[in-house]
């Protein structure tokens, strides 16, 4: 197998840099929570698992001979990212996590789940991420191809999660900042619902490569 320390190196830049999977982090930590915040991070990674398995079974090739397909799961993502950024805007101020918020975790957790799944699986730009990344680390002379797929897959999940957890709890921390100011609650909320809309209209014009 191709060096495992590049392989990791280009995913930690890739993590760091900011996109709607972070966003949607920071927001519901803020807004819902530790334990709604790392089901969300659950959620992510078990599309990134999906995506590892599709880019092994070659669905980018798919999306190049039936471009269709392509724009179908593109537009259907940009459409949750809508979604999500407008309830973002609607939403009311912070609960009061002290009084409520295990509680109300507990009764987000699959919900957020469920969000963090469709937010990375209805990504065909993490697909095609994956599809291109991972065969430049696959040595056709170092076993088989399958099995270097599920270990770079299984990096490739960890690290995630790594990142994912990380970005969960700062919207924790976040989030009790602002319990402070509703003013800053407000502010944080429409920069947030409108950072998820703009990344929804830019998946909205983007160009399969």
């Amino acid at each position: 197998m191709a060096e495992l320390w590049l392989f990791l190196m280009a995913l930690v830049v890739v993590y760091l840099l900011p996109g709607p999977d972070m966003i949607l982090l920071l927001q519901t930590g803020a807004r819902q929570g530790k334990g709604a915040a790392l089901a969300t991070a659950v959620g992510l990674g078990i599309a990134r698992g999906c995506h590892v398995a599709l880019a092994a079974l070659g669905l980018s090739v798919l999306f190049k001979t039936a471009p269709w397909t392509f724009d179908a799961v593109r537009l259907a993502g940009a459409a949750y990212l809508l979604w999500i950024g407008v309830q973002c805007l609607r939403t009311t101020l912070l609960p009061n996590f002290e009084s409520a918020g295990v509680e109300a975790g507990k009764r987000h957790w699959r919900q957020a789940i469920r969000r963090g799944l469709l937010t990375n699986l209805l990504n065909p730009k993490a697909l095609l991420f994956c599809s291109v990344l991972l065969p430049q680390f696959i040595d056709p002379q170092g076993g088989p191809v399958l099995g270097q797929f599920a270990t770079l897959g299984v990096v490739l999940v960890s690290v995630g999660f790594l990142f994912d957890s990380a970005y969960a709890l700062m919207g924790v921390a976040l989030g009790r900042w602002l319990q402070r100011s509703p003013s800053a609650q407000r502010m944080q909320q429409w920069l947030f619902g409108s950072l998820l809309i703009g990344f929804a209209v830019r998946l909205t014009f983007v160009q399969q490569s």
